[in-house]
């Protein structure tokens, strides 16, 4: 299909041409392509068409007769290149000559990917050029030329003749093209009147390996009378150029053990001459092996290919026997496949030899021992191992692992990078108490798995000994932490709780004694024997120490041990709450302008620092002074809030409204305290009050509230802020601003 489409497209751009040669009017007798290219892919079968070739005489082409150079194939009636049978073996150019009474002209074949095969030499060339109809019917004829590259002085040389049968003695040759009269011009040259073709030069084809020129004759006035005809010079190529590798050095790995005939790797050199002569058919050899043991033959490189094989027997490739793990190899390269004129090119390839896992890691001892100290943890010791294969490698690198021996999981080993050593570590601290002696079978393997047929033996286990040494241990406090119960506010010299501790040295009979480490409030005492814990002051559930109802202290356990040991343990006292905080109220001061008509004051609240039941619901009253209920009226809100109300006005002032809070606690805790109101100037919405206690009060705007909107404003304050604000609200008929006093 390949083929199809070249076709299909060389005939369609032909026509092309020939369209537009007819368009303009012209037409130049011969081939109307002279160059064509056809794809090698395997073989050529017989009867394929492969092109089709356009040839145009200009005086209806009729009688037109077409020779191949190459007798496998012929034109047909169609005018196709055909193979007369199944070509496998194609030259890479082929000539098509054609001839017609009234033109005579010859077209070119590449063979794109053809394998290389003998040139003909230049003899057959001519030989071949002499068999094509250059005679009769036509008046120019210019064969195809052939020039060897490299030839020496003198020059002009002559190359060949171009004749014409109605030469006049008024008529003259000329030559044009690239290498005449266009650059690299006054290459060729031609005999105005003999038509005698010469090279002025030497020439390198792999400069330029192609010319085409045109020939013609004309008068001496210039007029054209033949041509131009296209002459075609051919640069005939030398063996001027040595093969080159593309890198100096090349490198390659085989594994050891590898079979015969294995691939190490492929060398191959590039040679400038033309590859379809000998002058570019390389051969390559091993000129010399570095080192020689344990054979100088170790390799062979294939000569075509180049390709480095193992010759050595697997056996013998063991990567831990050979003298070295590297060989050096010179590689030469000779064109004219291999003869003894050819010319050569070396570079050098190393091989290395690569390990693989045919050795497993061995232990050089079969029994370690080592000794740890009771409680503590880390490296107790270190596991040497031997391995043959190659260092930094999984083949060589080791992996331990305990088989045997450690159901608590209290060891761990670890492959040290460095040195392949195994570190076996205390994960978990040891109890002398409860084990003196530990046994440890670990076994030693590689990353990488051991090739068939090697196994892991006896010397791949080892046995670990580890002896456990007693160290005085600090007494254990049971529970900890330890959790009671209490009251807040009971007497001090109050039982609290008893310490319980106890000494893991359970084989040495020792005493044990108690004393406070931290006790934040100072609260606690421990009897240094018994370990019962009393209070030495009063349990107070609201102190600072306090956090979330639970005071915690800390104490110590000693042993007489030598050296003494101690163990700390934790004492956690939730307290229970006692109604012992009275009532106090929040805001403690408010502002209200004189010319406020009727109202709402403030929203006032309760805290207690109790807990329920302790605290709300709170009750809100005003003070027992005679007439107070006549100015000041409070309205319960809910069970923490109320609202005090003015019930005239008054003049700008500082007034104290006694209030009495009450808690629900049993038996209930009053408190008689004082709101503070400030009675103000407001103007332009700024209130200007009395300097009176001004360190806690500030003037500040106020902003137009509609009056129903004051009881939820206070409500919202208080159920949504953790801290105390102020609230500053107008109505149309009084502006008012109750103040926080911030430091409550």
């Amino acid at each position: 299909m390949y083929l199809v489409r070249v076709v299909l497209i060389r005939v369609v751009f032909v026509w092309v041409l020939l369209v537009l040669q007819l368009e303009e009017g012209t037409c130049s007798p011969g081939f109307q392509v002279r160059e064509y290219q056809v794809e090698y892919v395997g073989r050529f079968l017989k009867d394929q068409p492969l092109l089709q070739v356009v040839f145009d005489d200009c005086a209806g082409s009729k009688g037109v007769a077409f020779e191949v150079s190459n007798p496998d194939f012929l034109i047909d009636k169609d005018w196709n290149l055909i193979p007369r049978r199944d070509v496998t073996d194609s030259d890479t150019v082929i000539f098509v000559h054609g001839l017609s009474p009234h033109a005579d002209d010859t077209a070119q074949v590449d063979i794109i990917g053809a394998p290389p095969t003998p040139t003909r030499t230049l003899r057959d060339l001519l030989v071949l050029e002499g068999n094509m109809a250059y005679r009769t019917k036509r008046s120019l004829l210019v064969p195809p030329m052939f020039v060897p590259e490299n030839q020496r002085a003198p020059f002009p040389r002559s190359i060949g003749k171009v004749i014409s049968s109605d030469m006049k003695e008024d008529h003259i040759f000329r030559l044009s093209g690239k290498g005449a009269d266009q650059d690299p011009k006054g290459v060729f040259s031609i005999n105005r009147l003999t038509g005698e073709v010469a090279v002025s030069r030497a020439l390198d084809r792999e400069a330029l390996a192609f010319y085409h020129l045109q020939v013609s004759t004309t008068d001496m006035s210039g007029k054209l009378v033949e041509g131009p005809v296209d002459l075609d010079v051919h640069v005939i190529d030398q063996n001027d150029n040595r093969p080159i590798f593309r890198e100096p050095h090349y490198s390659g790995e085989v594994l050891e053990g590898s079979p015969t005939g294995t691939t190490v790797m492929t060398m191959t050199a590039f040679d400038a001459d033309d590859t379809s002569t000998d002058n570019a058919v390389l051969r390559y050899n091993i000129l010399r092996q570095q080192p020689e043991k344990p054979s100088p033959n170790m390799f062979y490189i294939d000569p075509e290919r180049g390709n480095i094989v193992t010759v050595i027997s697997p056996s013998l490739l063991d990567r831990e026997t050979l003298p070295t793990t590297q060989y050096e190899l010179e590689i030469v390269a000779k064109d004219m496949a291999g003869s003894e004129v050819g010319l050569t090119g070396t570079a050098t390839a190393t091989i290395t030899i690569t390990d693989r896992n045919d050795h497993a890691p061995e232990f050089t001892h079969s029994v370690f021992q080592a000794s740890v100290d009771e409680g503590s943890t880390g490296v107790v010791v270190n596991l040497t191992v031997d391995d043959r294969d190659d260092p930094a490698t999984g083949a060589w690198r080791s992996v331990y692992s305990i088989i045997n021996g450690d159901p608590n999981q209290s060891f761990e080993i670890h492959t040290n990078p460095d040195n392949n050593e195994g570190m076996l570590s205390v994960v978990k601290p040891l109890d002398y108490e409860n084990t003196m002696f530990h046994t440890l079978l670990i076994k030693v393997e590689n990353e990488d798995s051991l090739v068939p047929g090697v196994v892991y033996g006896p010397s791949s286990t080892a046995t670990v000994y580890i002896s456990v040494q007693d160290v005085n241990e600090g007494p254990v406090f049971f529970p900890d932490p330890l959790m009671v119960t209490k009251w807040e506010n009971i007497p001090a010299g109050s039982f609290v709780a008893i310490l319980n501790a106890t000494d893991p040295d359970y084989l040495q009979v020792q005493s044990i004694r108690f004393s406070v480490l931290r006790d934040p409030a100072g609260w606690l005492s421990v009897n240094p024997v018994k370990g019962s814990v009393n209070t030495t002051g009063t349990l107070d559930r609201e102190s600072p120490h306090v956090h979330n109802n639970r005071y915690s202290a800390l104490f110590i356990a000693s042993d007489n041990g030598d050296p003494p040991a101690t163990g700390t343990g934790t004492l956690v006292i939730t307290l229970e709450d006692e109604n012992d905080n009275a009532p106090y109220v929040q805001p403690a001061v408010a502002r209200v302008c004189e010319d406020a008509k009727e109202v709402n004051v403030a929203v006032i609240g309760a805290r207690d620092r109790d807990i329920h039941p302790n605290a709300d619901p709170f009750k809100i009253e005003l003070g027992r002074q005679p007439g107070l209920d006549k100015t000041w009226r409070i309205s319960r809100i809910n069970n923490t809030h109320s609202q005090i109300a003015l019930l005239h006005r008054l003049k700008e002032a500082n007034y104290n409204v006694p209030l009495v809070l009450t808690d629900s606690g049993f038996p209930p805790l009053s408190n008689t305290t004082e709101l503070k109101v400030q009675v103000c100037n407001c103007k332009k919405s700024r209130m200007q009050c009395s300097g009176a206690d001004s360190h806690l009060l500030h003037a500040r705007p106020c902003l137009p509230l509609l009056l129903p909107l004051l009881l939820l404003s206070a409500l919202c304050e208080y159920y949504t802020s953790p801290t105390h604000r102020s609230s500053c609200v107008f109505s149309e008929y009084f502006r008012i601003c109750p103040t926080v006093d911030r430091r409550q």
